[in-house]
Formats: C-alpha cells, sequence, structure tokens
C-alpha cells in the first residue's frame, strides 16, 4: 500500500494531497500543467520536503513530521524516470546503468532487464550517440537497477515525438509483469492513461480529486473538467473472443455483446480496454438499417450533459455506459431525455491503437493497428 498525506506551500500554489491505495500495476497521476503532479511526486522521491504529514509505502514510513522522520531519497528505494534521460554523458551505456546499482547486484537481474529493453546493443556507446527513445530506455533501466521497490516516472514520454512514444510504450508496459515492478506513472496525456494505467488518480489545484479505476473515473461527467472535455470518452473492459482474419477484424466481448474492431495480433481471452471517444458515438432512435456502421448496440440515455455549448454530451447504457457527442440541434430534433431507449453506433475504424489498453501486462497490443 501507498499512504500519502501531505501539505506543502509552493510560493502561492499549495499541494494538499491524500491517497491511499495499493501499489499493484501501474497507477496513473493524471492532470493539467500545473496541477502539483511533479511536486507530488518530488516528496514521495524525497527531492522535496513536504511542510508537514506523511509518506507511507508498504507500511515503511518515509516520512512522517508527527514522529520526526524524514529518510533521505537515497535510502528509500525508489527509482524515479525524469521527462529528461539525466544519463552521465562521459559514460557508456554500461557505466551508466551500473551506476547506483547495489554492490554485488546479481548479474542475472542486469542481463533480464537489459534484454527486457532491448539495449543490449548500445553497451558501449555513449549517450550523445542515442536517440531521444534509447535515451529514455537506457534511463529506465537504470532506474530499475537500482533495485527500488517502487518506480516513480514523471512523464517520461513529454519530450518525444510519436515514434519514439512509440518505440518506448511497449517496455513500460512489460515492467509490471515481467519484473513484479509498481510504478506511479504522471501524465497529461489520456492516451498514454488508457494503454498503460491499472489505477487513475487524479490531481486538480495540488488536491487530489479521485481515486478508483479507469473505467470509472473516464465516465464520470462530475470529473469532465480534470479528465478533458475534448478527449473525453468511456473505457470499457473487454476480451478478444474471435478473430475475422478474412475481414480483417477482432471480436471483442463485454458485458455479453461483441464490439468489432480491426484485427489485433492477439490471443483469444486475452483482457484489455477499449477507450471509444465521445467524438465517434452517433445516436439513433430506431435500429439501422443497410449501413457500414459495424457496432450498434441497443441501450438507454441515462444522463445529458447540458452547458450551453453547441455539442451536448450523452451518456447511454448499453450494458456498459458510453458517452455521445452530438449537437443540440440533433439533441432537441430526437427529443433526447433520461429513460429513453436509443441505439448507439461506434465504427469499428475509430478504435486504432491509441485506443487500446490492458488489463494484464503481457500480450499488450502494442503492435494493434
Amino acid at each position: 500500500m501507498i499512504d500519502i498525506d501531505v501539505q506543502k506551500d509552493l510560493g502561492g500554489f499549495r499541494i494538499d494531497a491524500k491517497v491511499t491505495t495499493d501499489t499493484n500495476g501501474v497507477i496513473a497521476l493524471f492532470g493539467r500543467s500545473g496541477s502539483g503532479k511533479t511536486s507530488l511526486v518530488n516528496m514521495i522521491a524525497g527531492l522535496t520536503r513536504p511542510d508537514s504529514g506523511r509518506i507511507v509505502i508498504d507500511n515503511e514510513p518515509l516520512f512522517d513530521t508527527a514522529r520526526g522522520i524524514d529518510v533521505a531519497p537515497e535510502h528509500r528505494r525508489l527509482g524515479y524516470v525524469f521527462q529528461e534521460d539525466r544519463l552521465f554523458p562521459h559514460m557508456s551505456v554500461m557505466a551508466n546503468l551500473r551506476y547506483g546499482a547495489p554492490r554485488g547486484a546479481p548479474g542475472v537481474q542486469f542481463d533480464r532487464i537489459v534484454d527486457l529493453l532491448g539495449i543490449r546493443h548500445l553497451l558501449k556507446r555513449r549517450p550523445v550517440t542515442l536517440s531521444g527513445g534509447e535515451k529514455q530506455r537506457v534511463a529506465i533501466g537504470r532506474a530499475l537497477l537500482a533495485d527500488p521497490r517502487l518506480i516513480l516516472m514523471d512523464e517520461p514520454l513529454a519530450s518525444l515525438d510519436s515514434a519514439r512514444k512509440d518505440e518506448i510504450l511497449p517496455f513500460i508496459e512489460e515492467l509490471s509483469s515481467e519484473l513484479g515492478m509498481p510504478i506511479i506513472y504522471v501524465s497529461h496525456a489520456m492516451d498514454e492513461i488508457i494503454r498503460l494505467a491499472d489505477k487513475l488518480v487524479l490531481i486538480s489545484d495540488g488536491e487530489i480529486a479521485a481515486v478508483g479505476s479507469v473505467e470509472e473515473l473516464t465516465s464520470r461527467l462530475d470529473l469532465r473538467p480534470m479528465t478533458g472535455r475534448y478527449e473525453a470518452g468511456s473505457v470499457l473492459h473487454a476480451t478478444v473472443s474471435h478473430h475475422n482474419v478474412e475481414h480483417g477484424l477482432t471480436h471483442l466481448s463485454f458485458n455479453n455483446n461483441t464490439f468489432r474492431v480491426p484485427l489485433l495480433d492477439l490471443p483469444k481471452d486475452r483482457e484489455l480496454r477499449i477507450r471509444i471517444r465521445a467524438r465517434d458515438v452517433s445516436i439513433a432512435l430506431t435500429a439501422p438499417q443497410d449501413i457500414s456502421i459495424l457496432n450498434v448496440f441497443p441501450g438507454t440515455i441515462t444522463e445529458i450533459d447540458e452547458d450551453g455549448s453547441p455539442q451536448v454530451d450523452v451518456l447511454i447504457d448499453i450494458g456498459a455506459p458510453i458517452w455521445a457527442r452530438i449537437s443540440r440541434h440533433s439533441l432537441s430534433t430526437l427529443n433526447l431525455h433520461p429513460g429513453k431507449k436509443a441505439y448507439v453506433m461506434i465504427k469499428a475504424i475509430a478504435i486504432g491503437r491509441y485506443s487500446l489498453g490492458g488489463l494484464t501486462r503481457s500480450g499488450m497490443p502494442s503492435n494493434a493497428q
């Protein structure tokens, strides 16, 4: 478990964060820029001292003002991967990886991490010769080789372009299952959260606003200002049930329904998450006939978000909550209201690789197209 209750004044900005959760898998700390994510992670790491409070990981207090405890950063057994790689430019990749590793660390662990991150061919090179993605893989390896109980990642992909992000994400996805390593992952990019996170912690104005599953928190209307309106949508927990190779489709089952998406290179019964953006969802009052859209589900309208803008978000229960974004004109024309029956329509091609995330760490859909 991780138990945090800290307060800190930072020149006009105040952190007052309280969160208790287990440390299994990937815990995503999500919030807008300036919400206090990095400040909170720096307090966990011991790089910033809270004014008051406590930080406890696996029943070991790392900081507690009431008990006079403040464990030095180097003794907290926490790995830290920053936005920048922070590698030593005068050292080889091998030397960077070995730096900070416990004396007598078994070579098998070194070999395992080097092979897991795919960096064996880089060991003799200097950081200046590496790409951004290669540098971050080495930085992750160095953090892992310090024998941490938990890894902190502060927006490790923020400085990378899309191609380099695609390079790094599969490695981060594998860390928890391959090494059993808990991760606190800081980001303001929802696509990264959907793909990586097992649990979501929302932070806003220095305070923890909500803690829960990705599916739960992304479906809540009251959290929309924090999860983002433009990228808003729903997240479903689904299982691979069938592949239709002839038509290039994979069938995903959820709550006695089937969702069809472009063909995935995943085994049957693999669990994963599907992110469905509200802007990719349409509504009909009668069962559509002779249309190209493959995913059509009957449901009941449960909630409508009217904020005075030309667009309206409608929540429909199809056995799972689905948000649809429609025009105010359509809302009026269709006379939509809570309790009304409707059909949800979602194009299969709306679900691409950035709309998929894993609930199990191995066999992640990183190569989904």
